[in-house]
């Protein structure tokens, strides 16, 4: 035979046993169809436990992902764009080394304002602790703050009464005040009744103009006390006497220039100060960084909890499957006399036990995907769904067909086709 010939009939060969494997496969998933029309109770019982299973997948996703959404727009609520600037201190008055206070002005502001594209807004903060007046005689020591108009969108403060300061306030120094929530109703009863009354600072008099509150509760981690007042940076540098502020806060365009833009801050102010000066910018974004990566870690563990339901459902298949094999040993015996190898059966018993195992998934998982939808049509809240987590739920499915329908399909491939004849 020649090497052409003998090529031909290779390649007929592997056509006939690829078409043997074709029929094979069609044969083994029409007996399986079979299998599952004479018991469908069984078949959807022993489904179930996949259907919970990948459903709870999805499910345990999406709450994962919609408390990470959560928590995320909780925290930019207090300002992730935003960049602290302060003086941590250092600095010398020269050849004598004396210790000097080399403090932020409102120039180092203009100086970065100018000198930084990206900055949309910026603040000084100028604290006081002044004693305030009230009508009759009742003095408190408040916290009282000297800002510029802009520094409610760096804040992102909310007015539920009355008006931000705003730029004609600074510009010609006019005696008025935004008060915080709590201010308000401890003094006045209310926030509406807070608004158009007066105050002094030092015997000078303020108005009330507004009452203000933070977007998210910061559980007093920022420069704003639960008794604060606010008012005109231009009128707050005569009470100190100096043009030093104890914070710069500026506000970028994007988040993602946070990290670069805190550096550049930094050495545009340390360039107009003394060299030993230090001066620290800080800003949300590795507080942001690591509440993302927490939320992940916390998923991800809720995922491998709701995997349990996935191998619990696995356990289930693998005894129905048992069980099949047992009420079937005969029919295996009458394939096997008429030529089925054990590939065959074992192929056919996987097959049940992995299309068991996937329709129960693709249903839990339209029942996984079906609760956030509803929730976007017919609410307000548009709850995530990450799509991966149905490849995920789908193939882990799949992964748990395999992994417990190997053992009775073996079973299955290894029995004595004389015995299984005998059997009764």
């Amino acid at each position: 035979m020649n090497p052409t010939d003998r090529s031909r009939q290779l390649a007929f060969q592997q056509t006939l046993l690829s078409a043997r494997r074709t029929m094979v496969m069609s044969e083994i998933l029409k007996i399986a169809l079979d299998s599952f029309r004479a018991s469908k109770l069984r078949f959807a019982l022993t489904a179930l436990g996949m259907v919970i299973g990948t459903a709870s997948v999805i499910l345990v996703v999406t709450i994962g992902l919609t408390g990470k959404q959560f928590i995320l727009n909780e925290i930019q609520k207090i300002g992730t764009n935003s960049v602290e600037l302060e003086y941590s201190g250092g600095g010398s008055s020269g050849a004598e080394n004396v210790p000097y206070n080399d403090f932020l002005t409102r120039d180092d502001e203009k100086a970065v304002v100018a000198q930084l594209p990206g900055v949309v807004y910026s603040s000084p903060v100028l604290e006081m602790h002044d004693r305030i007046s009230f009508g009759g005689g009742v003095v408190k020591d408040t916290l009282v703050l000297g800002v510029s108009p802009q520094y409610r969108f760096i804040r992102n403060l909310l007015m539920p009464v009355g008006r931000f300061l705003d730029e004609t306030d600074d510009a010609a120094h006019l005696k008025v005040a935004v008060v915080t929530e709590p201010f308000a109703h401890e003094r006045f009863g209310s926030s509406d009744a807070a608004v158009g009354q007066n105050f002094e600072i030092s015997g000078i008099p303020f108005t009330i103009i507004g009452v203000f509150k933070e977007s998210v509760d910061d559980f007093g981690e920022s420069e704003i006390a639960d008794q604060t007042i606010l008012i005109p940076y231009s009128v707050a540098r005569y009470f100190t006497g100096t043009e030093n502020v104890k914070q710069i806060y500026f506000s970028m365009r994007s988040m993602e220039e946070v990290p670069d833009a805190s550096k550049e801050i930094e050495r545009i102010v340390s360039g107009r100060h003394r060299p030993n000066s230090v001066y620290k910018a800080t800003n949300l974004k590795e507080l942001l960084t690591m509440a993302a990566r927490i939320s992940d870690i916390l998923t991800a563990v809720l995922v491998l909890v709701a995997a349990v339901t996935l191998a619990v459902g696995g356990v289930g298949i693998m005894n129905i499957m048992l069980a099949t094999v047992r009420s079937r040993i005969r029919e295996i015996g009458i394939r096997k006399a008429l030529g089925a190898t054990r590939r065959e059966i074992k192929l056919q018993f996987l097959a049940e036990a992995v299309i068991i195992s996937l329709t129960g998934g693709i249903v839990g998982t339209l029942l996984g995907l079906a609760v956030p939808m509803s929730v976007r049509l017919f609410t307000d809240y548009l709850l995530p769904v990450d799509y991966r987590s149905v490849i995920i739920a789908l193939a882990a499915a799949i992964l748990v067909g395999v992994v417990f329908g190997t053992v009775p399909a073996t079973r299955a491939a290894l029995l004595d086709p004389v015995e299984s004849l005998k059997y009764e």
